[in-house]
């Protein structure tokens, strides 16, 4: 079974992480380019909150006996065949588990205007996650 004491504290840093990305993406694009110090501060928010919302899943599928996935991404479509959230949910957080690898590992290094672009669309589905798993556990919610 689940250990929802577990999950509200990472629920929690989620949601704190999501607080500092939304402040800190304000201005333009431009302004965002040339602030290097802002981009490691909202890169190292997102990896995080990624990272909350990756180890939510894969400790809810690993209590729920739901399996091992094989990747990041894959932790999100255990949810999904599981009921605990949507199917276009899981394949948006796929995408920003592919998009936190990207920042973990330094591939490159990621331009500021994909994270800058793709961040909007992001927040909103570590939101969505966020509440799902709320709901999932009975209606419980982070501070």
């Amino acid at each position: 079974m689940t250990d929802p004491g577990i999950v509200l504290r990472k629920l929690t840093s989620l949601r704190e992480h999501v607080g500092r990305l939304r402040r800190r993406r304000s201005g333009d694009l431009d302004s965002f380019r040339i602030d290097v110090d802002r981009q490691d501060a909202l890169s190292m928010s997102l990896l995080v909150a990624i990272q909350d919302a990756l180890d939510i899943a894969l400790h809810i599928a690993s209590d729920e006996g739901w399996g091992v996935p094989a990747s990041y991404g894959e932790a999100f479509t255990l949810l999904a065949d599981h009921g605990a959230i949507e199917q276009t949910l899981a394949a948006e957080l796929a995408a920003m588990a592919a998009l936190r690898n990207r920042l973990a590992h330094g591939y490159a290094s990621v331009a500021a205007e994909r994270v800058w672009n793709e961040l909007p669309a992001g927040l909103a589905s570590l939101d969505a996650f966020a509440a799902a798993m709320a709901r999932h556990l009975g209606g419980i919610a982070p501070a």
